[in-house]
């Protein structure tokens, strides 16, 4: 998978990828069910939060109500990936993604932004490697 945009918002996440020679449902599944485990597995081993007994608790009660999960569900179950069809769409969306924390009001420019690929757009280095189109 190659990742072209990126931002991490508190309640969800905005992803730009290509999957190579996979089909892109496939790529996000494994994708959440993969960061579902580790982040789960790191709230209930590592982190030090006085919301944490009440994030593994939402997190069963949300998997209790979905037959095809075992533990406790992370991800919604109704995002589904979006083909990109034209650069002008592509460069609609990133920009719609980069502006996540301004509209939000988190931030002025989109580049202060520690959780997003708009730093690397603006020339910078971020946190994750993307692959520039």
């Amino acid at each position: 998978m190659e990742v072209y945009c990126w931002c991490i918002m508190p309640s969800h996440v905005h992803l730009i990828f290509r999957a190579k020679n996979n089909n892109p449902g496939d790529v996000l599944r494994d994708f959440k069910v993969h960061t579902s485990k580790k982040l789960q597995k790191e709230i209930s081993e590592n982190i030090q939060e006085s919301r944490k007994e009440w994030l593994l608790w939402m997190f069963k009660r949300a998997g209790d109500k979905t037959s095809n999960v075992t533990n406790g569900q992370f991800w919604q179950q109704h995002n589904k990936p979006i083909e990109l069809w034209s650069n002008e769409v592509i460069d609609q969306k990133v920009d719609y993604i980069h502006n996540n924390p301004v509209e939000a009001g988190f931030v002025t420019e989109d580049y202060h932004w520690k959780y997003s690929s708009a730093i690397d757009f603006s020339g910078e280095k971020g946190l994750l490697e993307i692959d520039m189109v």
